[in-house]
C-alpha cells in the first residue's frame, strides 16, 4: 500500500518544530574512541515535529555527532522551522520527497551547502521526522512501509539530480519493481529470523586489552560472525590488538579494521598490508571520504582486504563516483548523514544497479534504531538478499529510546512498532538535554564543588 492523500483529507497541520540539543558523556568510559576522536560524547541534534491532529503522534528524528558542536547543529535544524510549520500533515506524509525537495531547494541555505555538511545533515533530520510521522500514520514500522510502498511512488520520492549517468528513474523503477517478486516470503523471513549484525563494541582504540578480550570472546558467544576494531593511532598498538582479537575470536569470524580518515594513501596500503596477517575482512575508511581516486588505489593496492566506507559521505553524489570508479567493495551508507531516507533510496539503488553490498553504518546514538529499517527494506523488496551484508552494532545508549534495537543470535529483529523507532524516552531528553538537563546541571555543580 502507497500512503496517500484523499480528498476528505484532515487539515491537520505541523504546529512546532521542537529541538534539543541531547548528549551522553561517553568519553568518560572512552567508549565509541578512535583514531581520529579519541574523546567523543555521543549527541543528538534531535527534533519533533507536533501537529494538531489530535491522535498524539508526532514526528522525531535526529542527526548524530559527538559532542562539541551539536548546538551548532541544533541551530541548523531550527533554521527549516519555517518550511515546515503549517504544512498540511497528509500532504506531508503523501509526499516526503517534496518537503526534501523545499528543503534542499531553499536558494539562499543551499548556499551553506549544497547537500553537504552541517545544513545537509539538518535536512536529513527533518525528512527522517516526516518518514516517522508518516509510518506511524500508516501503522507501519518503516522498513514495511516501504516495502509495501508501490515503485512508482517510491521512485517520485527520489532527487535524481546529478546521478542520472548511473541511474536512471526507469533503471530504478525497473530495480524497484523486480525486488518485488517473493518480497512478501522476504518479510516473513525476516520477522522469523531478523537481519545479520555485527558488532564494534569490543574494538574502541581506547579500550584495554583485557576489555577487548573479553567483548571479543562475549561477541562470539552472543551470535556476532563479524567484530570491527578502531586501528591507525600506532601500528605496533594496532599489530597486538589485532592478534589479540583474532586469538580471542578465532580463524572463522570476521575481523574488520577502521583507520576513521586517519591515513595518506600510502600509510593505508603500507598498514594494510602490515594487519594482512589477521585476515580483516575489510579496511575501513582509510583515507579522506571526499578522495574517491585514493580509494580505488588503496583498494587495488590492499586486496583481497576489502575497503569499505560510507558513514562520512556527504551525499549520493559522491556514492555514486565511488561505484563508478570502482573504488570500493562495500558501501556504509548512514541514516543521519545525507539528506534523510529519501536519499538514502537513491544510494541504495545506485549500490544495487553496481552489485556491490550495502553493510550500514551505526553505533552512535539512535543510528542502529534508524539504519536497520534501511537494511531491511534493502533485503525485502530492492536486492532480495542478505549475502556478504551485515548492519554494524554497537551497544550504546539503546535504553534511551521508546522502540529500541533488539538482538538475538547476533541478528538484528525487524522493529514492528510504527515509525522509523527514532522516538527517545521523554525522562532521557529531560535528563541529558545539554547544558540544562538534570545530568548536566548535576555534573556541572560537582564540577564547581571539586574546584572550591
Amino acid at each position: 500500500m502507497t500512503p496517500s492523500a484523499t480528498p476528505a483529507a484532515s487539515e491537520a497541520r505541523v504546529i512546532a518544530v521542537d529541538t534539543y540539543d541531547i548528549r551522553f558523556p561517553t568519553s568518560r568510559e572512552l567508549d565509541g574512541s578512535d583514531a581520529m576522536n579519541p574523546d567523543p560524547d555521543y549527541s543528538a541534534a534531535y527534533v519533533v515535529l507536533r501537529t494538531d491532529a489530535g491522535d498524539g503522534q508526532e514526528g522525531h528524528g535526529f542527526t548524530f555527532t559527538i559532542g562539541r558542536g551539536n548546538d551548532v547543529q541544533v541551530a541548523a535544524i531550527d533554521a527549516l522551522r519555517g518550511h515546515v510549520l503549517g504544512r498540511p500533515v497528509d500532504e506531508l506524509c503523501a509526499d516526503p520527497g517534496s518537503l526534501g525537495r523545499d528543503l534542499i531547494g531553499d536558494s539562499q541555505l543551499r548556499w551553506l551547502g549544497p547537500e553537504k555538511g552541517v545544513m545537509h545533515m539538518a535536512i536529513g533530520a527533518v525528512v527522517n521526522a516526516v518518514w516517522d510521522l508518516a509510518a506511524k500514520r500508516a501503522g507501519k514500522p518503516l522498513w514495511q512501509l516501504l516495502a509495501d510502498a508501490e515503485p512508482a511512488w517510491l521512485v517520485r520520492q527520489i532527487d535524481f539530480r546529478y546521478i542520472t549517468d548511473a541511474l536512471t528513474p526507469e533503471e530504478a523503477l525497473d530495480l524497484l519493481t523486480r525486488g518485488k517478486e517473493g518480497a512478501a516470503a522476504r518479510a516473513e523471513a525476516l520477522l522469523r529470523r531478523g537481519y545479520p549484525a555485527y558488532t564494534t563494541s569490543p574494538g574502541w582504540l581506547g579500550y584495554s586489552d583485557e576489555k577487548l578480550t573479553r567483548l571479543a570472546a562475549q561477541a562470539v558467544a552472543d551470535g556476532f560472525t563479524q567484530i570491527k576494531l578502531k586501528v591507525g593511532a600506532d601500528l605496533d598498538d594496532d599489530v597486538r590488538r589485532c592478534r589479540v582479537a583474532r586469538s580471542v575470536i578465532g580463524p572463522d569470524v570476521r575481523m574488520a579494521i577502521d583507520a576513521n580518515q586517519r591515513w595518506n594513501v600510502d600509510e593505508a596500503i603500507r598498514w594494510t598490508k602490515a594487519l594482512a596477517e589477521f585476515t580483516p575482512y575489510w579496511v575501513e575508511e582509510p583515507t579522506s571520504p571526499d578522495d574517491i581516486l585514493a580509494h580505488a588505489a588503496i583498494r587495488r593496492a590492499v586486496a583481497p582486504v576489502k575497503v569499505a566506507t560510507g558513514e562520512h559521505v556527504q551525499n549520493r553524489i559522491v556514492f555514486k563516483q565511488l561505484l563508478q570508479a570502482g573504488a570500493i567493495d562495500v558501501l556504509q551508507i548512514d541514516a543521519a548523514r545525507v539528506g534523510g531516507v529519501n536519499e538514502n533510496l537513491a544510494i541504495l539503488l545506485l549500490a544495487a544497479k553496481y552489485r556491490v553490498p550495502v553493510c550500514p553504518h551505526a553505533g552512535g546514538v539512535g543510528l542502529c534504531e534508524l539504519v536497520q529499517h534501511l537494511s531491511m527494506f534493502d533485503y525485502v523488496a530492492l536486492t532480495g538478499t542478505t549475502d556478504d551484508r551485515v548492519i554494524e552494532y554497537v551497544d550504546h545508549l539503546h535504553q534511551h529510546f521508546l522502540d529500541p534495537v533488539v538482538i538475538r543470535d547476533g541478528h538484528y529483529a525487524a522493529p514492528t512498532a510504527p515509525g522509523f523507532s527514532a522516538t527517545m524516552r521523554p525522562e532521557s531528553i529531560a535528563e541529558f538535554t545539554f547544558p540544562g538537563g538534570t545530568f548536566w546541571t548535576a555534573d556541572l555543580a560537582q564540577r564547581k564543588g571539586a574546584a572550591a
